[in-house]
């Protein structure tokens, strides 16, 4: 009797000094598990790609339109499969990554709602020798959830135990999305870009909705100024609508995000109202264009050469735009062409005029993404250790990611990596952190980005962060190269944003304004303007609500480009004939 006393003391002991090994395996033997196949009538051939499982407690909406980096968000987990045969099962189960719960173990008995669906990968064998197996866009804008041709499986009503297995089967496909027609004013251009193909090496598009000036056809002798809107992938030319619209008619839809009630209504009406602007008498006649460059890693390519996309910037500058410009008897000049966008298109419109100072003549960036990486959101990647947690010897402080115009945090940085873990390793999860990285890192010797930071952990790469900082910062770019560019550069940069943006955009802002006043022999001669307690995405109306100024980004700085356009224009410029 003692030896057995003494023989359960002494396991009590070592269960107590390794908690480890008691809690491991009891989670590998209660815990859910999936197993996942797909009907063999969708695919006779092997799949390649991410297969995601998702949980939902809300019915409201499919699981796959439920992950999100707030509190809302419901469950995901993410699979790398490599030829997955028809009628073979996967498996979800073990130490399988997920968010915003990691284990399968942790997730609490319930009801729930149960989806799977695989982003489908196809194999690029690149110019530089790398082959990646990459999820290509089809033509919706790199949207995992609602890309054509991914699987996914009707959602299905669960009891889950702790026990429990379930099956899931893939028995639906996305179906192709229809092209936009051509109308009076709105043209859509689509060409292959050699430059693209040859790195890609498949044939690679850049596209883009044309919208033409009132008296295009009546005019053929005139030549017109180009705008080009940079942003997230365009599936038409919005926000213009000829029609007149009875928005009383309109069901009544609540916009959460700026707190106004029948938003919709307002976005109607917006819309009739750039018609007539645009159409009215005083309103510059321009050729307006936004582009389409999505490609196998996001749903734009940020318009910069890089290492990992290709040399985007080159085939928009030097393919796309010349071939608009030809077809729509545009001036063709680099003054006569200007930028402008916001948050990413922001990023953009800065990044094309730094990077190619000549062939543009001015650029209105509004709530760009980080522009000096001092203040790459909240992290200081030249300085800060690690991009997850404040740098503290005894405390961890996690790094908030996304706020609202009082301050409340809804998401961490290291929530919204791990919601991008969970949707694609190596960069591949088509959302922002791993865009950044897609766009800004030297190519990894498995042919995919290197990390900026450990996606898990959150520890910077300092080499990486050199490589982003020589070559994408362009805050300091600016500063570095100011005496070799400043005369091109000068009276072309214009740069917007609140001072209490979502994302912390405004920081880099901050230290990005401090280089332009500090400019000499030039002087920057352009604009840095904020928005008392505006969010994400202010574009330099003091006046207006940004619910409203968000929807007039062409009438807002179309005009201001024109009233300024004197100042740059070589002499001798048609600066008459257009404004008709």
């Amino acid at each position: 009797m003692r030896q057995l006393l003494l023989l359960a003391l002494i396991v009590a002991i070592v269960n107590a000094c390794n908690p480890s090994a008691s809690t491991e395996a009891n989670s590998s033997a209660q815990q859910p598990s999936f197993s996942v196949a797909f009907a063999e009538n969708l695919s006779q051939e092997p799949l390649t790609g991410r297969l995601i499982l998702m949980l939902s407690k809300d019915d409201t909406a499919e699981p796959r339109f439920q992950i999100k980096d707030g509190p809302s968000t419901q469950l995901a987990f993410g699979l790398d499969v490599t030829d997955w045969q028809p009628g073979e099962a996967i498996k979800f189960e073990g130490d399988i990554f997920g968010y915003p719960i990691a284990q399968l173990s942790d997730i609490p008995s319930g009801t729930y709602f149960a989806q799977a669906l695989i982003n489908r990968y196809e194999t690029f064998e690149r110019a530089d020798g790398h082959t990646v197996q990459l999820p290509p866009d089809q033509g919706e804008g790199q949207q995992w959830n609602r890309k054509p041709g991914n699987l996914y499986n009707t959602p299905v009503k669960i009891q889950l135990s702790q026990n429990g297995n379930y099956e899931l089967t893939l028995d639906q496909e996305i179906p192709p999305l229809e092209e936009p027609e051509d109308t009076k004013y709105i043209k859509h251009i689509k060409i292959k870009s050699e430059m693209l193909s040859k790195f890609w090496g498949r044939d690679m598009y850049l596209g883009a909705h044309v919208l033409l000036p009132k008296g295009f056809d009546e005019n053929p002798d005139v030549k017109y100024p180009l705008a080009i809107m940079h942003g997230h992938f365009p599936k038409d030319f919005g926000g213009f609508n000829p029609e007149p619209v009875d928005t009383s008619a309109l069901p009544c839809e609540y916009s959460e995000r700026f707190g106004v009630d029948c938003y919709n209504r307002i976005v109607a009406q917006e819309e009739h109202d750039f018609y007539k602007a645009w159409t009215g008498p005083d309103f510059p006649r321009v050729v307006a264009i936004k582009i389409q460059h999505a490609n196998p890693f996001y749903d734009d390519s940020y318009a910069v050469n890089s290492e990992n996309l290709g040399p985007y910037g080159d085939a928009i500058t030097y393919e796309l735009i010349p071939h608009i410009e030809e077809q729509f008897r545009c001036i063709g000049e680099g003054w006569s062409r200007f930028v402008y966008g916001g948050s990413t298109g922001g990023w953009e419109a800065l990044a094309v005029q730094v990077k190619y100072p000549d062939e543009y003549g001015g650029c209105f960036a509004a709530c760009p993404d980080p522009i000096d990486f001092r203040a790459y959101c909240l992290v200081d990647l030249y300085n800060d250790k690690n991009a997850y947690y404040l740098d503290s010897e005894f405390k961890k402080t996690e790094r908030p990611g996304h706020r609202d115009y009082l301050g409340h945090v809804d998401a961490t940085l290291k929530d919204m990596n791990y919601r991008e873990l969970v949707l694609g390793t190596k960069s591949r999860s088509g959302q922002q952190w791993d865009i950044w990285e897609a766009v800004y890192s030297p190519v990894g010797a498995d042919g995919y980005p290197k990390r900026i930071w450990d996606k898990k952990t959150g520890e910077i790469d300092k080499e990486v962060a050199e490589y982003w900082k020589e070559n994408y910062d362009l805050a300091y770019i600016m500063k570095r190269d100011w005496d070799k560019f400043g005369e091109s550069w000068k009276g072309k940069i214009r740069i917007y944003c609140g001072d209490m943006d979502n994302y912390y955009l405004n920081n880099a802002v901050y230290l990005a304004e401090d280089i332009l006043n500090a400019t000499k022999d030039p002087y920057y001669d352009g604009e840095v303007a904020y928005g008392d307690r505006a969010e994400h995405c202010w574009n330099g109306d003091p006046e207006l609500p940004n619910h409203i100024t968000r929807l007039r980004y062409h009438r807002m700085f179309i005009p201001k480009w024109a009233s300024e356009v004197a100042k740059i224009a070589p002499p001798g410029a048609d600066l008459s004939s257009w404004r008709y």
